[in-house]
Parts: C-alpha cells; structure tokens; sequence
C-alpha cells in the first residue's frame, strides 16, 4: 500500500510539470531517453522509479532531484540515522534488496562511478585535488560517522595516499576514489537514504580492484613516479 502511494504521488508530480511545460509524455520519452512506456507505467502507479529516472526528470525539468526521489518515497533528514546502521553495516545488503526491487540498475551505477573515477584520477595529480583530499577527507569521515566496512578501506587508502613512498600511478588511483568520497557530484547524491553512499562503496571496490590486479600483475602498471 505505501509504494502505490509512493508511485502515485510521483505519477501526479510528472502530470503536473508535463501540463506546467506543455508537453506530451513521447516528448518526455524524446528528451530524456527513457522509454515511453516505462514513463507512462511510472506515471500511472504501475512501475517503481529507478534513481536513474528520477535524475533524468529532474535534470530535464530543473527540479532538485529531492523533490522526486522525495515523491518516490525515498527517505531523508530527521530519518537518516534511523538507516546510517545499516548502510554502514552491510553495503551488500542494501544492494541485493535494491537490485531484487528493480530500484537499482546495477550496470548502469558501476559505468558511471567508473567514469567519474577516471575523471579523478587526473584531478587527484592536481595540486587543487590533492589539496582537497589532505583538507577536507577528515571532514567527510566525521559527517558520515567515521563506522562501517566501507569506510575502514577509504581509512586505509587515506594512509596510503599520504605516505611518500606510495608511487606516482598508485597515489592517483587512490586520489579517484577519496575525491569521490570527499566531493559532493555522486552518482547516486549521498542525501538520498538508504543507498547514498552505495555509489561511494562502489568507487572503493572498483578501486582496491584495479590496485590488486596492479599488485598482481606490475607489468600493467604505467608508473610515471
């Protein structure tokens, strides 16, 4: 009963901005790329919202993503240390029960962190990027509250970063993902609870990855150092 509440008060939102901006639901489907059907089931209560979506409407529309993935009935503010627990806990958890609730597109999240990865990777060389990582990581890990698996990796890449024998390649593979961690244009916006900082998990997997297979394999590495 909750989600069809949650879908139809979506469903309404979308009526009302396609009716404010003149537009049909094929020009919607035109201009964001999501298929016309999935628009439709989404505004008739049929289908639930992926986040993918709801950023696509609200970029379209200039709408903060809040308001919609408020309407979708995602859960924010006073709410947040109800799920911090748990985000903390097991970032596996909440993954398998978005993806089985077809509220996360898994391939879709991990191409994108992946390329705001290599984005980072160069501005982590920079002296703007790494001056961010040394100001302003200690600060994030206190907002987040400093606990759970995910976090102790990012701790143990922060060490890494910092000590001077750590090489050039690997200094910025490290950078990429505590700029993710640090800076605010998520994949998925840490505000939205409780998967915001799952796309955060990711980045440090991708990452750790990429080192052990280095590790591995050190005729893959391009060190410049």
């Amino acid at each position: 009963m909750c989600n069809e509440r949650n879908n139809l008060q979506l469903g309404v939102m979308l009526k009302v901005l396609l009716k404010e901006h003149s537009l049909s639901m094929r020009k919607l489907s035109t201009q964001t790329g999501i298929d016309i059907a999935t628009i439709s089931r989404i505004i008739s209560g049929k289908q639930l919202a992926r986040p993918k979506h709801l950023q696509q409407f609200a970029e379209f529309f200039g709408v903060p993503a809040e308001r919609f993935f408020e309407a979708a009935g995602y859960i924010f503010g006073q709410q947040k240390e109800e799920f911090d627990s748990d985000i903390h806990a097991s970032v596996e958890t909440i993954q398998g029960i978005l993806s089985s609730a077809n509220l996360l597109d898994m391939q879709y999240t991990k191409d994108k962190v992946e390329q705001k990865l290599a984005n980072y990777e160069h501005y982590a060389q920079t002296e703007e990027g790494q001056r961010i990582i040394r100001e302003d990581y200690q600060k994030k890990i206190q907002q987040v509250g400093g606990l759970g698996p995910f976090i102790d990796d990012l701790n143990q890449m922060y060490e890494l970063y910092c000590l001077s024998s750590t090489t050039t390649h690997d200094r910025a593979l490290l950078g990429s993902a505590l700029l993710y961690f640090i800076l605010p244009t998520d994949v998925i916006p840490d505000y939205i609870f409780p998967i915001g900082y799952l796309d955060d998990a990711i980045a440090v997997k991708l990452v750790l990855h990429k080192l052990s297979l280095l590790k591995s394999c050190p005729e893959q590495k391009d060190d410049r150092s």
